[in-house]
């Protein structure tokens, strides 16, 4: 008779597998499902949505004492299509527009979304919604999905500018976990805190055409130089309105002019910083 072999199978699976070269992998068990944390506190899904948000276009927001500006990094676009229904900037009420960076696919759904809710607010009530209400919508709208199953995260960052009741311009950041706050300036996605550095070096209260050259220097530090990279929106008293290219494009050259004077002013202070040296030098060494 065929003698048994008595080894565990535990050895045939460890032999099978130093034949292979190495172990297999084990998968993590709180990555899979939005509703389980992990033992040091995270969540995972909510933690890759957001880096599906720093991978995203750039978008930059500024408030100013009269206005908000709004600009983002644009894509670009096959030459067969319509640039139109690539619009980072959208509309949800007369005076309230959102930036995003993320997927848009999933900001299409969220905006839609808040755009319903603000009709149902002007019809329950007739008045405008507010941006604060609108931020708080669009920001539990995002965290509902981060706690049901079967679900999962918007992997997209939004900013939303408008005017309060009052006529204050406001900014508000919301992100993929549900967090919702308000900033004076404000960056989100690709390389998002290099230009919030920025704008924390630069930021001063400001009005009108000057914002608007803010929040283009602020994108101008990673993006091209170029209206067909770039667009603006601006919220004012009198409305929203986007601005042309070529409007964008006299604007770039304003700014990169005034860069260039800004360096010539630099280089002729270190001239004369080093000439005063020199002399200074020269005298003391006169003296001895």
């Amino acid at each position: 008779p065929a003698t048994r072999c008595c080894r565990p199978k535990e050895h045939f699976f460890r032999v099978k597998h130093r034949i292979v070269g190495k172990e297999p992998k084990k998968m993590s068990r709180y990555d899979g499902a939005i509703t389980v944390f992990s033992p040091d506190g995270h969540l995972f899904q909510v933690e890759y949505a957001m880096e599906a948000v720093r991978k995203g276009t750039l978008a930059v927001g500024v408030c100013g004492s009269d206005c908000v500006v709004l600009g983002v990094e644009k894509k670009s676009t096959a030459k067969l299509q319509d640039p139109r229904t690539m619009r980072k900037i959208q509309t949800v009420d007369d005076k309230i527009c959102v930036a995003f960076a993320g997927l848009t696919a999933d900001a299409r759904i969220l905006i839609n979304r808040a755009r319903t809710e603000a009709q149902s607010h002007k019809l329950t009530l007739e008045d405008n919604v507010s941006v604060e209400y609108m931020s708080r919508y669009i920001g539990g709208v995002q965290q509902k999905y981060t706690q049901s199953g079967g679900v999962r995260p918007f992997g997209l960052s939004t900013l939303i500018a408008g005017l309060s009741p009052e006529g204050k311009p406001q900014l508000f950041h919301t992100d993929p976990s549900g967090t919702y706050s308000e900033w004076q300036a404000n960056a989100t996605g690709r390389n998002s805190k290099v230009v919030r550095e920025w704008l924390e070096r630069h930021y001063a209260i400001a009005s009108g055409h000057d914002v608007v050259k803010l929040a283009l220097r602020a994108l101008l530090e990673l993006v091209e130089p170029a209206s067909k990279n770039i667009e603006i929106a601006i919220v004012a008293e009198d409305g929203l309105s986007i601005l042309s290219s070529d409007a964008i494009d006299s604007l770039i050259t304003e700014v990169e002019g005034e860069k260039v004077e800004v360096e010539k002013v630099k280089k002729e202070t270190v001239r004369l910083q080093a000439k005063r040296a020199l002399a200074a030098a020269a005298a003391s060494s006169g003296l001895e």
